[in-house]
């Protein structure tokens, strides 16, 4: 099985190395080695590799600079899976493409099935659904997966900068009204792993793990799930305070409620889905083992 994924330095891009299976032959290309924007050279990529599958990581995830950066978002989010899609329908390669919550409003009170309408609230949930809509076209048997709160060990995430403010800080404001479910690289992975050993499958899905959070619950359970491990010291020793979205000032308008549903995913794969807590504990322990 010959697997070429997008975005290699991307904290999935390095979970999916990682966690890649003993029968697997992945090759990670970093934006130097292929502009996904450029399509003669995602023509070639796919041509010298001639991959059994490619996995897009490759991602423009800057939220609130997407506000004023138009253009880049939709060149890496939109104009890049729709290359990607026509060389993978050229090539007859199978294409994986991560998606986000993003592409909803917010507006709905029970988990988002992958069947309901989208209505992005800003420039980056736009361009993530213009990429979808341009995989669809191109390549109507290619899996969207879409995701919401990723973080790892490694790389910029929410994790990782609010243990380095809890190191530095006696006290953190963390947005309670905007609820969500965390989503751990290695559920990513090992989930996307499991998308590639059913070739039948197709269509949007949607991966997160199982349970349900704000932010403010996420930074809770990061702080005391920490202190246990020994990420933070046992006399660390920080006041979190839960604040409105309204307080916490950016330039995007972000959903306030963008659960999704896996029922689908979870059904077709034959997967089981871990809580949140117990994927970043696994995260954590990752982090004092390295």
């Amino acid at each position: 099985m010959r697997i070429l994924v997008t975005g290699r330095n991307g904290q999935l891009a390095r979970e999916l190395q990682k966690r890649k299976p003993r029968d697997v032959n992945l090759v990670a290309l970093t934006r130097n080695d292929l502009d996904v924007t450029d399509s003669n050279q995602v023509m070639q990529a796919v041509n010298k590799y001639k991959p059994d599958t490619l996995i897009n990581a490759a991602a423009y995830t800057a939220v609130d600079k997407a506000e004023s950066e138009r253009e880049q978002a939709f060149a890496i989010n939109a104009t890049g899976p729709e290359n990607l899609a026509r060389a993978c329908h050229e090539m007859d390669t199978r294409l994986i493409h991560i998606s986000t919550d993003f592409v909803f409003d917010g507006q709905g009170c029970s988990p988002y099935k992958p069947q309901d309408s989208i209505r992005p609230l800003g420039i980056y949930g736009e361009s993530k659904a213009a990429g979808e809509a341009a995989v669809q076209s191109v390549l109507p048997q290619a899996v969207i997966l879409r995701t919401a709160w990723v973080y790892g060990a490694h790389g910029a995430n929410f994790t990782n900068t609010m243990l380095r403010l809890m190191r530095e800080r006696d006290q953190l404001g963390v947005v309670a009204d905007q609820i969500g479910t965390p989503t751990s690289c290695i559920t990513l992975a090992e989930t996307i792993f499991s998308l590639v050993s059913k070739p039948e499958v197709s269509g949007i899905y949607h991966c997160t793990d199982a349970g349900t959070a704000s932010w403010y619950d996420f930074a809770v359970a990061i702080y005391e799930e920490a202190k246990n491990l020994g990420v933070l010291t046992k006399d660390a020793n920080v006041n979190i305070i839960p604040i409105g979205n309204a307080e916490y000032h950016s330039c995007a308008v972000r959903p306030s409620y963008s659960v999704l549903d896996k029922s689908s995913l979870v059904e077709d794969l034959g997967i089981e889905l871990k809580h949140w807590r117990q994927a970043l504990r696994q995260v954590l322990q990752e982090k004092v083992n390295s």
